[in-house]
């Protein structure tokens, strides 16, 4: 490292971080480095041999006293990660920079999305000219397969939303519920890996290349579908491709009578559960088993009502609600309809569209615990029961909710971000990081809400640059957020940056120029006040109107 001008900052464990002064002294040193480790396994035993990953990314870097943090440093770390052992990545800014000034073949593995940081990292593998100087990052086949990077152990699986075949786009939500109500029932499996609806679902009506979803999702084996629905008739397809090669594992076609819905569904997922080779316990196969009889036409405004609450608009939220009441008075036991229905009562508290807040989370509030009593085995109806919960401030009972959503579903994304939010607003930063963590390998093209949260929960820790730059992030997403620009303000007045303070107080004047300081005191579910005080505080120091 120093006969390449590299100064090692710090060792952690097994790792090192080094800043050198070129991208081409990292490179050449990367390979020397490689070749010195693979010369030293030639005469060890395999259960004695060292592999390293290496990582290295151009950008900007903090250097504080003996450490070094930042952006340059988060995504090198992140390319590190990707690398399989023996093997060197760089980000495309390093291989601008070493291409045709080092004796090396660069090969792109496509742009990854990872934890934590807002875009996605193209990434190159290096190869030395002399293939045999360092051992190449990813094996090629014969058939030229790059392997997807695994982010588990365990069989790892994104359910795409089923192509709609009914001829009609106004079904399409019917399909869309058939593949959701799949990725609900995987969730339940703490032996898979199953991929959120938001990220899987970002492929729809795209013309896919399943082992690119494998690597952009980090999983294994890919489900792909079709539903077309006729009259009383529906015809279901699946079939299972492993990601790596485009093997299909698996595949079948269910045509029945709609009323038998439910078998379909309840039928494909134990084969699917059955070709990834998962045995379930009997108390696992007594949770598959649908518990009642759903009316298929309740069930059809269930979808219908699902379908208009993910577009979180006022307007969707009041037809969500519409449909969804007319589910439960066909089924009035149906426990997921009650606990949509209570969501959109706390959707309309949490937004400000509400006549009469109090009376919407009071509402919301009721119809979720009535959710629970119905089922208390539905995942979902417990986490919308904890939001509820959590808005009207009862932190701990809020969060044994969310504890239990994830209990019976351990892959449950949302109850894994509402649990962190939990953690957040009772002061539990370091907690909410890591939840927020295992959020993202659920969910890793989660929405850019996520980079707030991550910020809120940094500042819980005192940790500001970091919390301002997870605010950059998400305004590089959405450079409409009021709520971003509010708390990078005070993040920036506690840092003494005046200036940039008072800049990004005026994007908050000019996106909402009655942003009420007043209305946030009031809603924001802090346990302790002084916490959003401390927020204020930094507004303060710059000298905002607040």
């Amino acid at each position: 490292i120093a006969a390449h001008s590299g100064r090692t900052f710090k060792l952690m464990g097994d790792g090192a971080l080094v800043e050198f002064a070129s991208a081409v002294d990292a490179v050449t040193c990367a390979i020397e480095v490689q070749k010195l480790v693979q010369e030293r396994n030639s005469g060890s035993p395999e259960d004695g041999q060292i592999l390293f990953r290496i990582g290295i990314n151009v950008g900007d870097i903090i250097v504080d006293g003996d450490d070094i943090y930042g952006d340059g440093v988060n995504v090198a770390a992140r390319i590190q990660a990707l690398a399989d052992p023996g093997g060197i990545y760089i980000s495309r800014g390093a291989a601008e920079q070493v291409r045709d000034k080092v004796p090396i073949k660069i090969e792109t593995r496509g742009e990854q999305t990872v934890k934590n940081i807002a875009r996605p990292i193209e990434v190159f593998c290096i190869i030395a000219e002399d293939r045999n100087a360092i051992t190449v990052a990813v094996k090629k086949s014969e058939t030229d397969v790059v392997q997807p990077q695994m982010i588990t152990d365990k069989p790892s699986i994104a359910v795409l939303a089923f192509n709609n075949m009914s001829g009609d786009s106004e079904q399409e939500y019917f399909s869309d519920g058939i593949s959701e109500d799949i990725i609900t029932d995987l969730s339940k499996l703490s032996e898979v890996h199953v991929i959120a609806r938001n990220s899987s679902f970002t492929y729809k009506g795209k013309s896919v290349d399943v082992k690119q979803v494998g690597r952009d999702l980090g999983v294994r084996y890919v489900l792909e579908g079709s539903v077309r629905k006729a009259g009383n008739r529906v015809r279901v397809t699946g079939q299972l491709i492993d990601s790596s090669n485009g093997a299909h594992i698996w595949a079948d076609r269910f045509d029945r009578d709609l009323t038998d819905i439910f078998a379909v569904q309840d039928e494909l997922t134990r084969e699917i559960i059955s070709a990834l080779k998962v045995k379930l316990t009997p108390e696992q196969k007594d949770r598959f088993a649908r518990k009642g009889t759903i009316d298929v036409e309740a069930y059809n405004f269930f979808l219908r009502g699902r379908d208009r609450l993910w577009h979180l608009t006022r307007s969707g939220n009041i037809e969500a609600r519409k449909l969804l009441e007319r589910a439960v008075t066909i089924n009035p036991d149906f426990a997921a309809a009650h606990a949509c229905i209570a969501a959109t009562h706390v959707i309309e508290y949490a937004n400000d569209w509400a006549e009469i807040p109090e009376r919407s989370i009071q509402t919301g509030l009721e119809i979720a615990e009535r959710a629970v009593q119905i089922d208390d085995e539905d995942p979902s109806a417990h986490v919308w029961f904890a939001v509820a919960l959590f808005w009207h401030r009862e932190h701990d009972r809020a969060f044994a909710e969310a504890r239990r959503g994830i209990s019976l579903a351990p892959n449950l994304a949302e109850g894994h971000l509402t649990l962190a939010r939990i953690m957040i607003y009772t002061g539990d930063g370091a907690a909410a990081i890591k939840t927020i963590d295992a959020y993202m390998r659920l969910d890793p093209l989660y929405p850019d809400l996520t980079l707030y949260f991550l910020a809120e929960a940094r500042i819980s820790l005192g940790q500001l640059d970091e919390a301002v730059a997870a605010l950059k992030q998400r305004l590089e997403l959405n450079p409409n957020s009021e709520t971003s620009y509010a708390l990078l303000a005070s993040c920036y007045g506690h840092l003494d940056r005046v200036a940039e303070a008072r800049a990004a107080w005026a994007e908050v004047m000019r996106i909402a120029p009655d942003f009420s300081i007043e209305r946030r005191r009031r809603i924001l579910p802090f346990r302790n006040p002084d916490h959003f005080e401390y927020r204020i505080e930094g507004m303060r120091k710059a000298g905002l109107p607040v």
